[in-house]
């Protein structure tokens, strides 16, 4: 079995999963509250802001889930995707509801799984068996 950091990437992608799902859901009121249109003192409701910063937590997602898929493709930069993800999912909290809270919490557990992964040193090969006599 290779040495990789499985458990750092399934909860990151897990994580990333529901912060995209996060996003789309601000997304979606966010497009139902500007399909109002205009207050009745003549002002406009925001909705397209809220859809911009639900589409932010889309993107931010999917950046957690190509960094989940990087963990376990490159173990040795597994400490950089760690730190984006883990910022990642803090800054869920604006941009996606925290990914559902499950989502951050998910991308927080896997995030400092991440970092503090130290992968395990290469056996050491045996010395060479003596030749003569």
């Amino acid at each position: 079995m290779s040495d990789k950091p499985t458990a750092a990437m399934v909860l990151s992608l897990i994580g990333g999963i529901f912060v995209i799902l996060g996003g789309a859901f601000i997304a979606f009121v966010g497009s139902l509250v500007a399909s109002f249109g205009y207050l009745a003192n003549g002002g406009t409701t925001g909705g397209a802001a809220v859809t911009a910063v639900g589409v932010v937590g889309i993107i931010m997602g999917l950046i957690m889930v190509v960094g989940s898929f990087m963990l376990y493709s490159k173990p040795t930069s597994a400490k950089m995707w760690g730190i984006i993800i883990l910022i990642l999912s803090i800054l869920s909290w604006v941009t996606a509801v925290g990914g559902l809270v499950i989502g951050f919490i998910l991308g927080l557990v896997g995030g400092i799984l991440a970092i503090v992964y130290k992968p395990s040193a290469a056996a050491a090969t045996p010395p060479p068996a003596p030749t003569g006599s």
